[in-house]
């Protein structure tokens, strides 16, 4: 009977420390998008941007494919934009190449939202997408970047 308190005292010291050192953690204070397993196309070649903010060369049709880098937007807690790759008419990729948070928070609201985001540009071929639920601000930041870089390519 005179474990029961010992044995609550140890758990909850326990339960304590990892919760202690999961805030404690530094997270690096940049980090770039999700990488090429996360966000690359597949078969298409993709032309990289010639100068930070403009379109890649060539004409659009099929095949083809553009990029354009959108501007860096500030949202709530951080820094990023968006690229966009374009082939013939369709969007085939979305990167973020710039992402900058204040804090660990923000930088692990934003690497699950921003996977969420580019799946639906992809779905829904444009920047009219939903908003994240509890990243409200990176949402914005992203929609506004990304409709940026579309622009740049002439997408409608």
């Amino acid at each position: 009977m005179k474990q029961a308190p010992l044995l609550l005292f140890a758990g909850t010291a326990a339960g304590f420390i990892g919760i202690l050192g999961f805030h404690l953690r530094q997270a690096p204070p940049s980090v770039p998008g999700p990488g090429p397993s996360a966000g690359a196309s597949s078969g298409a070649p993709a032309a990289s941007s010639t100068a930070p903010g403009q379109t890649s060369a060539g004409p659009a049709g099929p095949g083809v494919a553009r990029s354009a880098l959108g501007p860096q937007e500030q949202f709530g807690y951080g820094i990023l934009d968006v690229k966009v790759t374009q082939s013939g008419t369709r969007i085939t990729d979305v990167s973020v190449p710039l992402l900058q948070t204040a804090e660990p928070t923000s930088q692990q609201i934003s690497e699950q939202a921003i996977p969420m985001l580019r799946s639906e540009v992809l779905s829904a071929q444009s920047a009219s997408v939903n908003g994240i639920s509890g990243a409200t601000y990176t949402s914005q930041a992203y929609v506004q970047s990304l409709q940026a870089a579309l622009d740049k390519l002439k997408v409608k």
